[in-house]
């Protein structure tokens, strides 16, 4: 199962980052090989879509969840429509290197 988390930075030391459309990275970790591919994130300065553009951007990637801070009300629907589980963590020091830990488990 592959599963998209939104990141400050491009490193397993970086913090999540509570915007879902306008994150910096996505961080793609693979359940099953365990590998990790961080992407850097196009639409976080567009002026409107960048929430819908990063759906097309998980989704391309084959993501089956999505764990961020905050999704906006527009994404919800969208993600319920694509299937694509949503995971709210509202620690914002929470590194990335933490979540994949606790996924795993």
């Amino acid at each position: 199962m592959k599963i998209a988390i939104t990141s400050t930075g491009n490193t397993l030391e970086s913090t999540i980052d509570p915007r879902f459309g306008r994150c910096a990275y996505f961080v793609v970790f693979d359940t099953e090989s365990k590998s990790t591919e961080f992407i850097p994130n196009p639409n976080k300065e567009a002026e409107e879509g960048a929430g819908p553009a990063a759906v097309q951007l998980v989704a391309s990637r084959n993501a089956n969840k999505i764990v961020s801070g905050e999704f906006g009300m527009k994404i919800k629907s969208l993600l319920d429509s694509l299937k694509i589980q949503m995971i709210v963590i509202k620690d914002p020091e929470k590194k990335i290197s933490e979540i994949i830990a606790m996924l795993n488990h």
